[in-house]
């Protein structure tokens, strides 16, 4: 639930070229009650335009930035016109989604499951979207983009939620989360943390090494016992939290600042602070961490599906997925999209290795997304309402 009110605004050069891409003749409709449509299977013509919901700084067409533009080619190439719509958390999106009035959302893990059950989104056929195919096999058929095995969407990029740290304030270089919660006292009114229910699983990683009796094995599927430990963990938290962040400008300043020396962050707010020649560095704990694969969705009842598929296509091309990107600051989805980026070994592009160590945000449901049948697990909106009660 990344809610950036402002991107990286760097000099990344828009020029993508477009091949052609796939278009087809109808996609079925919701039947509803979480029933999903039918998957596309055939070919046809293009509507005129495309609704896009998405996360800010994800379709840009050179109004924030004229250097930023990745949205004018594919116009200019399939004649749809692209209307395109920002929101501030997942929760916003699943709500917007509801409405009907857009063809295509880029949603996160903690959003993707909700869109599916309230069929809201269709199952993609993924033989129509020809750069799918260079997508890294780690991020394609996860619990949090398929169901059943079928595909509901294309992965777009990806991150870990890593530590963060005041290189002066925090000594020794810390290996573990244990900074952050068994000894946060060290740091009190310095610790920050992410504004988010789905936080709630940066705990729940923590316990499954620390408290293994606990049987924790998949952050997102928490049965009765499990979650209670997990919110016990983060209201110990609480008195030494600085603040909790959202807006990742507000982390960079905090840490400027000295207000926040130790926390929860993205890679692409360390590559801010470096910038400015800020004394913090970044891990990935032994623990592992939470983080997000994003993707791309389309509307069960889009207006546009040929144009709908023909930006997924598009977006999933080497040259358009590694501008849209690094300008949003995540690893890209594809090898061949490094060849259009100079950053990928920061981001630990395309390293599978890397990338099992993330647990990437997935919606908590009722039926326990690590297979277990025998418990019920405690789904989002009991997430949320813990939530609350933890930030007081």
């Amino acid at each position: 639930m990344r809610g950036i009110t402002t991107m990286r605004r760097g000099s990344i050069v828009a020029a993508i070229a477009i091949g052609s891409v796939a278009v087809l003749t109808a996609c079925g409709t919701s039947s509803g009650g979480g029933t999903a449509a039918p998957e596309a299977t055939e070919l046809g013509d293009m509507e005129s335009s495309v609704s896009i919901l998405a996360w800010p700084g994800y379709v840009e067409d050179g109004s924030n930035d004229p250097a930023v533009d990745w949205v004018t080619p594919f116009e200019e190439d399939t004649g749809c016109e692209v209307v395109s719509k920002s929101y501030p958390t997942s929760d916003d999106a699943v709500n917007l989604m509801k409405t009907g009035d857009y063809d295509v959302v880029a949603a996160s893990g903690d959003a993707t499951l909700r869109l599916i059950a309230a069929g809201d989104v269709a199952p993609i056929n993924t033989d129509l979207i020809p750069n799918y195919a260079g997508i890294f096999d780690f991020l394609k058929d996860q619990a949090w983009n398929s169901v059943d095995g079928e595909s509901y969407g294309v992965p777009h990029g990806y991150g870990a939620n890593l530590l963060l740290y005041n290189t002066d304030d925090v000594t020794p270089a810390p290996t573990s989360w244990d900074v952050v919660f068994d000894k946060a006292s060290e740091y009190t009114g310095k610790v920050t943390a992410y504004d988010s229910p789905i936080y709630i699983a940066d705990a729940a990683v923590y316990l499954m090494a620390h408290q293994p009796d606990l049987g924790i094995t998949n952050p997102y599927a928490l049965d009765e016992t499990q979650f209670q430990a997990a919110v016990d963990l983060l209201k110990e938290q609480r008195p030494h939290i600085s603040e909790y962040w959202s807006d990742y400008l507000k982390e960079i300043s905090a840490f400027e600042t000295g207000d926040s020396v130790v926390g929860t962050t993205w890679q692409v707010i360390e590559n801010s602070l470096e910038a400015e020649g800020a004394a913090t560095d970044v891990v990935l704990p032994e623990e592992g961490a939470t983080g997000w694969s994003d993707t791309w969705m389309i509307a069960s009842e889009a207006k546009s599906p040929n144009c709908a598929y023909a930006w997924l296509d598009y977006i999933a091309s080497p040259e358009a997925n590694a501008t849209a990107t690094a300008y949003f600051g995540e690893a890209p989805s594809s090898e061949a999209a490094c060849d259009f980026r100079d950053d990928c070994e920061a981001y630990h592009a395309g390293d599978a290795d890397y990338a099992s160590q993330i647990w990437y945000w997935t919606t908590p449901i009722a039926d326990c997304v690590d297979g277990r049948t025998d418990v019920e697990c405690i789904d989002y909106a009991q997430w949320t309402q813990a939530w609350s009660e933890i930030k007081g």
